[in-house]
C-alpha cells in the first residue's frame, strides 16, 4: 500500500457515519440545547448558529466539536448589559441543565446524568454581541488578555478553513494532536496548517505532512499566524506562545524520526478493518452534541 493511500484509509476510518448513532445523538443534543437558550431567554433578540469542525469539513472521530454561537442584538440588553454579564448569564442559563467549563469566551457542556456523568457532549457555547445592524462581526467576551473582549467573524473563520484547501492535511493534523495530547488549540493548529501549505496544495498528503512537520521543527519560532475575522486586532500570541511552540517543534522532530525509522504506522498506527470504522469516536459516552446545521 502506498503511503498515500494508507492516509487516506486513515481519514476514511476517522469519518463519522453521517447516519450513525453518532451523529443521530449530535443532532438530538444540538435540539437540546437550542430550545434550552432560546427558552431561558425568550424576548430576547437572540440568533443561535453552528461552526466547530462539520462545518469546517475538518471533523474527525477522536477530536469533534461543534461551536454553538449565542449572539445578541447590538441594542438587545436582555441578557446583560455588559459582554461578562452575558457570559455569566448566558452560563447560570446552562448550568440547570449541564455540567459547565468556562473557557477564555465560550463555555462546554457536559452531563449532568449520574449514569454518565461529565460525559463530554463536544459543546462549546459562545455567548457574544453583535457589533453592528449587519450581525455580522461581533464582540465576545474574553476572560484573559487586556481588552477582555476579542473582535470576530463565524463565516469567516469557516470560509477560511473550508476552503482553504488542505482539510485533509488539517484532519490528519488534529490526528497527531489527539494521539499525542498536545495542547495547541484547534483553531491555532488550523491556521498554521493552512499557512504552511500555501503553495504547496498540489502535493500529495505525505509531502504535505512532512513539510508542515518540517517547517514546525526547524522554522516554529519564524512561523506567523494571523485571525482571518480579524488579523490586526486579534492578537493571537497567547494561543501560539513559547510553550506551544516547543511542543510542537519537539513532537514534530519525534514524528518525523519516527517516519523515516519505522513508517507511518508507527505515528497513525495500523488502518482499522472496516467493520470498526462504525464504532463510536475514542472516548464517547453517551449523547452528544448538537447538529452541526451548516449555514
Amino acid at each position: 500500500m502506498s503511503d498515500k493511500k494508507y492516509l487516506e484509509d486513515i481519514l476514511e476510518s476517522q469519518t463519522l457515519d453521517p447516519d450513525g448513532q453518532e451523529m443521530k445523538d449530535l443532532r438530538a443534543h444540538r435540539g437540546d440545547v437550542e430550545r434550552l437558550l432560546r427558552r431561558k431567554f425568550e424576548g430576547c433578540s437572540l440568533t443561535i448558529r453552528y461552526g466547530g469542525s462539520k462545518a469546517k469539513g475538518t471533523m474527525i472521530k477522536e477530536a469533534y466539536d461543534l461551536d454553538m454561537t449565542c449572539y445578541f442584538d447590538r441594542d438587545e440588553t436582555g441578557a446583560g448589559d455588559t459582554l461578562q454579564e452575558i457570559y455569566e448569564n448566558v452560563e447560570g442559563a446552562l448550568a440547570g441543565d449541564y455540567l459547565v467549563t468556562r473557557k477564555p469566551s465560550a463555555l462546554r457542556l457536559k452531563s449532568k446524568d449520574l449514569n454518565q456523568w461529565a460525559a463530554d457532549f463536544h459543546i462549546d457555547v459562545v455567548p457574544g454581541r453583535f457589533i453592528d445592524e449587519d450581525n455580522e462581526d461581533v464582540f465576545l467576551y474574553r476572560s484573559s488578555g487586556e481588552k477582555g473582549r476579542q473582535k470576530t467573524n463565524l463565516d469567516v473563520h469557516i470560509e477560511h478553513v473550508k476552503n482553504s484547501g488542505v482539510t485533509s492535511a488539517i484532519r490528519l493534523l488534529k490526528l497527531w494532536r489527539a494521539r499525542n495530547f498536545l495542547s495547541v488549540r484547534h483553531f491555532v493548529l488550523e491556521l498554521l496548517t493552512i499557512e504552511l501549505l500555501k503553495g504547496k496544495k498540489s502535493l500529495d498528503l505525505p509531502e504535505q505532512l512532512k513539510h508542515v512537520w518540517t517547517e514546525l521543527r526547524d522554522n516554529v519560532e519564524d512561523i506567523k499566524i494571523e485571525d482571518p475575522a480579524n488579523p490586526t486586532g486579534n492578537d493571537l500570541s497567547e494561543l501560539f506562545n513559547a510553550t506551544v511552540r516547543q511542543e510542537l517543534s519537539s513532537n514534530a522532530r519525534r514524528t518525523l524520526e519516527l517516519i523515516e525509522r519505522s513508517g507511518w504506522e508507527a505515528v497513525f498506527g495500523k488502518v482499522p478493518e472496516k467493520s470498526s470504522r462504525v464504532s463510536a469516536a475514542a472516548g464517547y459516552t453517551g449523547r452528544s452534541t448538537g447538529s452541526f446545521g451548516e449555514k
